[in-house]
């Protein structure tokens, strides 16, 4: 490996620039020059990139977002725009990409490697939604991030004695509502993967009401409903008045945790090792307190498990 490439690419996520750092300063450490490719597979397309050195990712690694920008890009998924980007890896000469997103920039990584280029993906989304790792690099932040806001909420909606339903983001995967609903103490947590009972929900709310409880949070996963609707619905059944917070992309910003950038600098400094060591097409994720590798492909194919322990959990302390 005389050149590695970096790129961060769809969402961003808390912890990116973290990562980005470490592939850099760990690749210089090792005698490898560093390009960093501008805006993700789009930059790929265009040639977008910046030779990188120490003082490119000097204080960068306690903010947000990426410092090398993020993009989707159609182009590189159509034939004429993927055969581009791999002609400028090779006009750039880069012998090894470490790629940085979610489920898309790992399918991305994946054609990229069945095409012969050696790359290594870590897995960057706050929406914990790969099924083949335990965290993403991101998603603690996201919960500390959404956290606030259910302490401030829960100020307001207890002084008006009102319920509110605070939504989330996630996709099509509820761990952001159901972690943050657990560490929280929200009244009900609403997910894509249980169904919807809203009648459920309505006991819960009253049962607090009749135990003198002034207030309730109810926390949805945008994959599970929409907060206008559910609220409504709420207020109706229940008489009691109902407000709803949409957070948005507020989740995806902000000062990376602790946790997010120890994982996010392991990951970075891994990524460069394996490329060194010519283990190719590999995928890095966290179980427990270690960094693990697998093929990409193979972690693609795997199917997600729901935490239902967590979920009966969060309804248990609830009560």
């Amino acid at each position: 490996m005389r050149k590695i490439g970096v790129l961060t690419a769809g969402g961003d996520a808390p912890g990116m620039n973290a990562a980005i750092r470490a592939v850099v300063r760990f690749g210089i450490y090792n005698n490898i020059n560093i390009v960093g490719v501008k805006n993700g597979f789009r930059g790929l397309v265009e040639g977008d990139s910046v030779e990188m050195n120490l003082s490119s990712v000097a204080d960068i690694i306690h903010r947000g977002g990426t410092v090398l920008g993020s993009a989707r890009s159609k182009e590189f998924i159509g034939e004429d725009g993927f055969q581009k980007a791999l002609k400028n890896i090779k006009y750039l000469g880069i012998d090894g990409l470490v790629t940085i997103g979610g489920d898309g920039t790992l399918k991305g990584a994946l054609a990229l490697g069945r095409s012969g280029i050696p790359v290594i993906g870590i897995p960057g989304t706050i929406d914990n939604d790969l099924p083949y790792t335990q965290y993403t690099l991101g998603f603690f932040t996201s919960l500390t991030t959404v956290l606030e806001a259910v302490e401030k909420i829960r100020d307001t909606s207890s002084s008006h004695g009102r319920t509110n339903v605070i939504e989330v983001m996630g996709r099509n995967c509820g761990d952001i509502a159901l972690y943050a609903g657990l560490a929280g103490g929200a009244e009900m947590v609403i997910i894509p993967e249980v169904e919807n009972n809203i009648d459920e929900v309505c006991d819960k709310i009253m049962q607090g009401r009749a135990r003198g409880k002034k207030h309730s949070i109810v926390l949805l996963a945008e994959g599970a409903g929409n907060a206008k609707d559910i609220s409504e619905q709420i207020e109706k059944i229940t008489g009691i008045t109902t407000r709803y917070s949409v957070l948005g992309y507020t989740q995806r910003g902000g000062t990376p945790s602790a946790y997010d950038r120890l994982i996010g600098s392991q990951m970075g400094a891994k990524a460069v090792e394996l490329l060194c060591c010519e283990k190719f097409n590999k995928v890095l994720g966290v179980k427990g307190n270690e960094i693990f590798h697998m093929d990409i492909e193979e972690a693609l194919s795997m199917k997600r498990a729901f935490d239902r322990k967590t979920y009966e959990l969060t309804k248990i302390l609830s009560i």
